[in-house]
Parts: C-alpha cells; sequence; structure tokens
C-alpha cells in the first residue's frame, strides 16, 4: 500500500529544493522526519509538511487506519520544475536585466514495508 502527496507552486527554487529531497529518498519515515525537522535550510519546512500530508493519506487509505509509523519508508520523492514569473531590473546605460522567480512542485510516495511470511 502507497500513496502519495504534492505541494505545488513552491516560490523556491528547485535546485535548493532538491538538496533538502535527496536527504530523504529511501530512508524510513521517522528518520526522514527527524532530518528534516533538524534541517536549517527554509526548503526543510516545505518538505516535512508534504511528507506529514503523504503519512496521513496513507493512514486514510487503509481500511481499519492502523499503520504503524515504523513500518514506512519514502518510496519516491522528486522535485519538478514549475512555473517562472519573469521580473525586469534596471540595470546601467538603459539596459534591463531579467530576473526569473522560480518556482518548483514536490511529490513524496511513502509505503509500507513488505514483510515476508
Amino acid at each position: 500500500m502507497e500513496a502519495r502527496a504534492r505541494f505545488r507552486f513552491i516560490p523556491t527554487s528547485p535546485r535548493k529544493m532538491r538538496t533538502v529531497i535527496d536527504l530523504i529518498r529511501g530512508k524510513s519515515v521517522e528518520e526522514a522526519l527527524s532530518i528534516l525537522h533538524y534541517t536549517k535550510r527554509h526548503a526543510a519546512r516545505d518538505a516535512e509538511k508534504v511528507l506529514r500530508s503523504a503519512v496521513a493519506n496513507l493512514m486514510n487509505k487503509v481500511e481499519d487506519g492502523r499503520v504503524e509509523i515504523s513500518d514506512l519508508y519514502v518510496k519516491e520523492a522528486y522535485v519538478d520544475g514549475g512555473p517562472m514569473l519573469k521580473r525586469v531590473l534596471p540595470a546601467p546605460q538603459g539596459r534591463a536585466y531579467r530576473v526569473r522567480k522560480r518556482s518548483n512542485h514536490v511529490t513524496i510516495v511513502v509505503a509500507q514495508k513488505e514483510t515476508k511470511s
């Protein structure tokens, strides 16, 4: 059983968000939450929010609602680029420099570890 959560149009560059998401890919949910909670980057707050949402989605998906968090792991985590806001900054001698304000979309998939019977 797996569940997915997406957070779209985050006003951070995808490059900055990928450094945070790379820290949690493949880890258990408990470990990933502790990593994100104590990471000092601003992008870690948004990533933690998405991870908690994915766990809640999995809890709602299961019929009896009983899932141990210790049995969950981050199956997939990736960042896609979002739309850019294009702005103009005045430059010397009548020129204009383009400022590209980037955004991103974060997707995290959480799954249960398969127990061997």
